[in-house]
């Protein structure tokens, strides 16, 4: 029996999430699947390195698994994409120590989030379309959020145990020389529920003036649950990479 280390691609606008579902709708079930038609059909978990939410896509999901097989790694790589759904990619296969685990061995994360500056119809799918932003006041509350921070306030759900994450970046930049498409980029140590989610719609709401950039300090300074603020849509959310000492 081996280990595999697995780095996944996926478009996630017609899954509800990574995770499996009882409906067999999340992108662990389709790889799963695909796995064990390589297993004589008898199913093989895997374990990610993110629970990725509804509509929410990814170019750097880690995900591990044991199966006994014959394939080098080339090959099963092979034949797991060839079983995968379209939306649905392994750029990457090997095997790992089997005392590598996906999640528990990471040690950060990070995330894209990809917004446009205009109607343009071929980015409804993958982009927030937003408009009216003060790309300097963007910048400067997106600076906020580096370093260690009870992020309570831009959670779904509250941990009594930790809230607590280290922000190492936080930055908006523009994707293209139109200035048609605008990135933000965290990197941490871990993210709450929609935190980054809630991050980007909260920025983007003092960018446009709708809560004062006071507001935002105050939400970190005195975290709370259930707090009512804006929240960005899952479809523009990427995961990136995921980040490991070796």
């Amino acid at each position: 029996m081996s280990r595999y280390k697995i780095v996944i691609q996926y478009d996630g606008t017609n899954f509800s999430g990574f995770q499996s579902q009882k409906n067999q709708s999340g992108i662990q079930d389709n790889i799963e699947s695909s796995i064990s038609k390589l297993n004589n059909d008898k199913k093989i978990k895997i374990y990610g390195a993110s629970r990725t939410d509804a509509g929410v896509h990814a170019l750097g999901q880690v995900a591990h698994f044991d199966l006994d097989s014959k394939f080098s790694e080339g090959e099963l790589l092979k034949a797991l994409n060839a079983r995968l759904s379209k939306e649905i990619r392994i750029s990457n296969l090997t095997k790992v120590n089997e005392n590598f685990h996906s999640r528990f061995d990471a040690t950060s994360k990070e995330y894209h989030y990809l917004c446009s500056l205009t109607d343009n119809p071929l980015h409804l799918r993958n982009y927030f379309q937003v408009k009216n932003l003060d790309f300097d006041l963007l910048m400067e509350v997106s600076k906020i959020i580096e370093g260690k921070y009870n992020f309570l306030s831009f959670s779904k759900f509250s941990n009594k145990k930790n809230n607590f994450c280290r922000i190492f970046k936080s930055k908006w930049v523009f994707d293209d020389k139109k200035d048609e498409k605008l990135s933000y980029i965290i990197h941490g140590d871990r993210f709450l529920h929609h935190m980054v989610r809630y991050l980007v719609g909260t920025m983007i709401a003092v960018s446009q003036k709708k809560i004062s950039i006071d507001d935002f300090k105050n939400l970190l300074s005195n975290p709370k649950k259930d707090v009512k603020i804006f929240k960005a849509p899952g479809k523009g959310l990427v995961l990136k990479e995921v980040f490991y000492e070796n």
